[in-house]
């Protein structure tokens, strides 16, 4: 246990178990009664961005971040000069392209945006998205022949290819070029390809290198760069207009938060201007998604990861998965507004299952409490929700998390997803499994995986993982902490605080989002409501007085403990500060992560 010194307030064990640490320096506020950031605006924006890792000689970039300050010269990437030079030949001389992305939201904006791309070049793209249950994850070399004998000499693949070495030798059998971007792990023998633009390749350099946070959109974010760069020393704009790249924006942003990917340096460039784009709605399906979504307001990087992505997802996942693509490309408003309502009833449907496959999942994980990897397995189960019910898994035990269904193919393999924890690196071991003779295929990044695996194999796999990753998972779990930004009384939670806080944004993956402690309190009211949400009402002795929500946890410990034991008692909370403008007024409230007694 930690000493009581060396934590926030001493809080050594919080509800949850947790020591308190603050994440950067001291921003304990709470001995200024009623105090809101009146006077501190500034210097609250300038800690945030130090704690999470600006050094302070460049505070002025990363205040206000731009694609001017952060966007790398494209040629740094291997193979971008190639494919740039490729794919502009195809323009000029009019050559059939498909552009053959993955099923997920980081695959749909990845194509969508080449298909835009070409679209205002003046070139009519194909594409094709596999069926997640009928083909799989990646590009089969069955379907890239069949493509080139639909007449297309050059084939595009977004968000996968980087391990397709099988189906790339296929496609080049059959005389077809191929040009890769991806963003997952590869392997230090890459497929054959005509260009393989990927920030993790082996071989890259490290400026390069140092943008393997990059999901595959924008990868392709920065292809579109170089080739309408190429078109304009061929001199393919004499006579027509460039396109405007900054308009693709809203795709990039998207796509990148929706994969989950790190939102620092560039990342948070793009998604920040991808913010802006998406307000001006200008593309027609992605402002009927917004519609679908009930969002009565411009959408912010938390409506991306969560009311967008996962209706794009749904397509994928539990219905038809060329859905997503066709909403973001197309330019009917009313083709538009039926697929993003198809999309919504879709994504109700995949809650429904998922719901079902978690139950049975956390079943499953009962018996695995000395396993430092969660490895659960079912027939019957969903093929598409189950990196979904990964990530609940990890939420929920802080250990990284496999969920294969079982059955899944022709040959009775099980299809698995797996979600990790930051400093467990499961995509890296799990190619090496593959290496090992352990899967059939597999793949990934650090966080997220994808593999295949003969259901003999599931016993040698999960202790396999766990030989291999529990020292890094025990390093990990032991620096776990609930880390604080920022202290307040009860009163000095109010809407402006909220604005200056997400003035440092947008927040996500690497860029965590500040939390606030707030006390001390007492609870007024405390309810369960939805399914497991968990709803209070506290005070504090200076007035003030506010809501506080605690989503999915009302039979955790904590819940429990809020709902029951904490009566009368003070307490610190901790969590996001947000606004709620449910009311006639905007007021700030509190999403909960944490709490601890005060006393």
């Amino acid at each position: 246990m930690e000493s009581r010194s060396a934590c926030v307030f001493g809080i050594d064990r919080s509800l949850s178990g947790k020591a308190w640490r603050w994440r950067g320096g001291n921003m304990d506020l709470s001995d200024r009664v009623g105090s809101g950031p009146a006077g501190l605006e500034d210097d609250i924006v300038t800690q945030l961005l130090l704690s999470r890792g600006v050094p302070r000689e460049d505070l002025e970039r990363h205040r206000n971040p731009s694609l001017r300050a952060f966007l790398p010269d494209p040629s740094a990437f291997r193979d971008m000069d190639a494919a740039a030079e490729r794919l502009a030949q195809a323009v000029m001389t009019d050559e059939t392209v498909t552009i053959y992305g993955d099923y997920d939201v980081d695959g749909a904006t990845s194509a969508a945006l080449l298909i835009l791309l070409l679209r205002a070049l003046g070139h009519q793209a194909r594409y094709y998205i596999p069926d997640r249950l009928l083909e799989g994850y990646g590009p089969s070399g069955e379907a890239l022949v069949r493509i080139a004998a639909e007449g297309s000499s050059l084939i595009v693949t977004v968000d996968c290819g980087a391990m397709a070495h099988e189906a790339l030798d296929m496609a080049h059998q059959a005389g077809v070029d191929v040009i890769v971007v991806d963003h997952h792990k590869c392997s230090p023998t890459l497929p054959r390809a005509s260009a393989l633009v990927n920030p993790n390749r082996l071989d890259e350099d490290d400026l390069a290198a140092s943008h393997g946070h990059l999901a595959a959109v924008g990868v392709a974010f920065l292809l579109a760069v170089a080739t309408v760069r190429t078109l304009r020393k061929r001199g393919y704009f004499e006579s027509r207009r460039e396109p405007d790249l900054f308009a693709l924006l809203d795709l990039v942003a998207l796509g990148t938060v929706a994969d989950v990917a790190a939102l620092h340096g560039l990342n948070r460039a793009l998604v920040a201007q991808g913010l802006k784009v998406m307000a001006r709605r200008d593309n027609i399906g992605m402002a009927a998604l917004i519609d679908a979504s009930r969002l009565g307001r411009a959408p912010t990087c938390s409506d991306l990861g969560f009311a967008l992505g996962p209706r794009i997802n749904a397509g994928g996942r539990v219905g038809e998965s060329t859905l997503g693509v066709r909403l973001l490309t197309t330019t009917d408003p009313e083709e538009a507004r039926d697929i993003a309502a198809q999309l919504s009833r879709l994504n109700d449907e995949r809650r429904a299952i998922e719901q079902a496959v978690q139950e049975m999942a956390e079943a499953e994980i009962e018996r695995q409490h000395n396993r430092s990897v969660l490895v659960c397995a079912g027939e019957g189960w969903h093929p598409g929700v189950i990196g979904i019910v990964a990530g609940r898994l990890k939420e929920k035990t802080g250990k990284p998390a496999l969920v294969i269904a079982l059955g899944a193919d022709d040959a009775g393999n099980g299809k698995g997803s797996g979600r990790s924890i930051p400093g467990v690196d499961l995509g890296a071991a799990i190619i090496a499994a593959r290496e090992a003779g352990l899967l059939e295929a597999g793949g990934g990044h650090a966080m997220a995986c994808g593999l295949t695996i003969a259901p003999d194999k599931l016993e040698a796999l999960s202790e396999w993982l766990d030989e291999r990753l529990a020292a890094d998972i025990s390093a990990a779990s032991a620096n776990r902490h609930m880390l604080l930004d920022l202290a307040l009384t009860p009163g000095g939670l109010v809407p402006s605080l909220v604005e200056t806080l997400e003035s440092a944004g947008p927040y996500g993956m690497g860029w965590p989002g500040p939390r606030v402690a707030v006390g001390p309190v007492r609870i007024v009211k405390a309810d369960v409501v939805g399914a497991d949400h968990l709803r209070l009402i506290v005070s504090g002795p200076d007035g003030g007085r506010f809501k506080a929500m605690a989503f999915r946890a009302a039979e955790t410990d904590m819940g429990q403990a809020l709902l029951h034991a904490a009566q009368g008692r003070k307490l610190w909370l901790a969590g996001r500060a947000k606004i709620d403008d449910w009311g006639s007024r905007p007021a700030a409230e509190l999403h909960l992560d944490d709490a601890a007694f005060y006393d």
